[in-house]
């Protein structure tokens, strides 16, 4: 996806892979490069490099925001299925790369506790394919967002982890097939 475009208004967006907030000026020409996950990458030719702007900033593109859903019930109608926080992490994408945290093989660990308040704590470790990378606390804070507005959910906490360090190897085979790597 190479889609132009010309911001309709100011912006704010995060430097990649530094993860700094800046504004983005109206009129500024950028290049979509991805929308997924609710979010968009953009590249700023200008700026000399790519940028990451919030879904509910999708005006600014000329695009419908996300409409934010009813916030859900905490105490579910039963057990939290763990199937449906690997479906929500499904949704949490890298900036960079067209494949979801789970098919890259970030997640390495997730539980699902009962919550001394009611519902349920989900703990879940995971990493990123750099160390270095600036964007790291703003996936793990979508991941746990995401996590958060479960039906059940009462406490959601993700936590970066480096051991073991990230290879290629971890990623499923939906995750390589995307990637051209199978």
């Amino acid at each position: 996806m190479s889609e132009p475009s010309r911001l309709r208004r100011d912006c704010p967006a995060l430097r990649i892979p530094e993860g700094t907030p800046v504004v983005l000026p109206a009129g500024t020409a950028v290049v979509v490069m991805q929308a997924l996950g609710g979010s968009f990458t953009v590249e700023v030719l200008a700026a000399g490099g790519l940028f990451r702007i919030a879904g509910t900033d999708a005006d600014a593109l000329g695009r419908i925001p996300g409409v934010a859903a009813p916030a859900p019930s905490k105490t579910g109608n039963g057990p939290l299925e763990e199937e449906a926080v690997w479906n929500c992490l499904r949704g949490c994408y890298d900036p960079e790369i067209p494949v979801n945290i789970v098919d890259l093989g970030l997640v390495y660990d997730l539980s699902i506790r009962p919550h001394r308040s009611g519902g349920f704590r989900v703990g879940v470790k995971m990493t990123l394919t750099a160390p270095g990378c600036g964007m790291g606390p703003v996936i793990a804070a979508d991941a746990q967002q995401r996590i958060a507005s479960l039906p059940g959910v009462a406490e959601a906490e993700v936590a970066l982890v480096w051991d073991p360090p990230w290879s290629a190897d971890m990623m499923t085979p939906e995750g390589k097939r995307r990637l051209g790597m199978a």
